[in-house]
C-alpha cells in the first residue's frame, strides 16, 4: 500500500476494508483507485466490492488466497495490443476465465486549480494515446505507473502546472477539477478484460455465443502450427485470436495464447481440439465463457 501517493492510500484502505467484510461480492483489479480497471470492475458487477491492488500478481492472489470472489484483468487493448506479461500469469495463476468485459477508454486532463497545464503525468500507453492532444496544448508529457495513481500523485502535491491525464473517476475520488474530456486521439480505444475466479464456470445452454480460451505449445517439426490448426479450419470452428510467445531464453518453445468461439462439448469444437491435442506437446484450456462482444 506504501507505494500508492497518499490520497490513494486511504481510499484503498477504505476499499480493502469492505472487500474484507464480503469477499464474495469483491472483484480485486490493479491500479490505484479510479483507474480503468476500477471502472471495469464496476462496469461489470455494479454491486460488487472493488479491490485495490497495487499490481496484476497482487489481484490475482487475491482471488487465489480468498480475499475476492472474482479478479478482473486487461489481456489487450484496441491500440496497444496484448497486456505485458497477462500470457504468463494466467496459466500461473491456477485460475480460470468465467467472463469478458470491454471497456471504451475515456482520458480526461485533470489538475488542482485552473491554472494552465504545463505538464500532464500519466501512464506511458495513456500519453500515446493523447499525444496529439498534448502536443498541440504544449503540454510535456510524464510518465508514471499507473493513471490514476498519477491523479492521486497531482492532488498530493499540488504543484503548479502540473496535471494528470486518467479517467474521470480519479478526478472525483481526489478532488481534481477537469480541464478537458474524451481528449484521445482516438475514438475506437477499447480494452478488453477477462474475470478470473478459483473454480471454472461453464456458459449456461442458450446464453448465446460462446468464447474458449486456450494454451498450447507446438512441436518442433516442420508445419507444426499449419498442421495444429487444420482442425479448426476442416470443423468449421472459428478462431478469433492467435498470438505467439517464448517461454526462456532458448526461443527454442514456442507457445501460443488461442481463443475460438464455441466450447468443449459442441462436436465440432471437441473435434478440432482433439485433432490439435495429436500435434502438439500440451493443451490448457483457461476457460469458457459468454462472449460479450460478437465476433462475427
Amino acid at each position: 500500500m506504501e507505494n500508492y501517493p497518499a490520497p490513494a492510500r486511504v481510499l484503498v484502505a477504505e476499499m480493502a476494508a469492505k472487500a474484507a467484510a464480503d469477499p464474495a461480492r469483491a472483484v480485486s483489479f490493479q491500479g490505484a483507485p479510479g483507474a480503468n480497471s476500477h471502472l471495469a470492475a464496476l462496469g461489470y458487477a455494479p454491486d460488487c466490492q472493488p479491490l485495490p491492488c497495487f499490481a496484476f500478481e497482487d489481484a490475482i492472489d487475491a482471488v487465489r488466497n480468498g480475499e475476492a470472489a472474482r479478479a478482473i484483468i486487461p489481456i489487450e487493448n484496441s491500440l496497444h495490443g496484448r497486456v505485458a506479461d497477462m500470457h504468463f500469469l494466467l496459466p500461473e495463476s491456477g485460475l480460470h476465465i468465467i467472463d469478458e468485459y470491454f471497456l471504451r477508454i475515456r482520458h480526461c486532463l485533470m489538475a488542482p486549480d485552473t491554472a494552465p497545464v504545463k505538464s500532464a503525468i500519466s501512464h506511458p500507453q495513456a500519453l500515446g494515446q493523447c499525444r496529439h492532444y498534448l502536443r498541440e496544448r504544449g503540454i510535456q508529457p510524464v510518465s508514471y505507473a499507473d493513471t490514476a495513481g498519477a491523479a492521486a500523485l497531482v492532488a498530493e502535491t499540488k504543484a503548479a502546472g502540473e496535471g494528470a491525464i486518467a479517467p474521470y473517476l480519479a478526478a472525483e475520488l481526489y478532488g481534481l477539477q477537469l480541464v478537458a474530456e474524451n481528449i484521445e486521439d482516438s475514438d475506437d480505444n477499447m480494452t478488453r478484460f477477462l474475470v478470473l475466479a478459483r473454480e471454472p464456470k461453464m456458459p449456461v445452454a442458450g446464453v448465446g455465443p460462446v468464447m474458449t480460451t486456450f494454451l498450447f505449445e507446438v512441436k518442433n517439426i516442420p508445419a507444426a502450427l499449419y498442421k495444429a490448426m487444420g482442425g479448426f479450419a476442416t470443423n468449421g470452428v472459428n478462431m478469433t485470436k492467435l498470438e505467439s510467445y517464448q517461454r526462456g531464453a532458448s526461443f527454442a518453445a514456442t507457445e501460443f495464447y488461442c481463443d475460438i468461439e464455441g466450447m468443449p462439448g459442441d462436436p465440432a469444437v471437441d473435434r478440432a481440439l482433439a485433432e490439435l491435442e495429436f500435434h502438439t506437446k500440451w493443451v490448457r484450456i483457461l476457460g469458457s465463457y459468454r462472449q460479450a462482444r460478437p465476433r462475427t
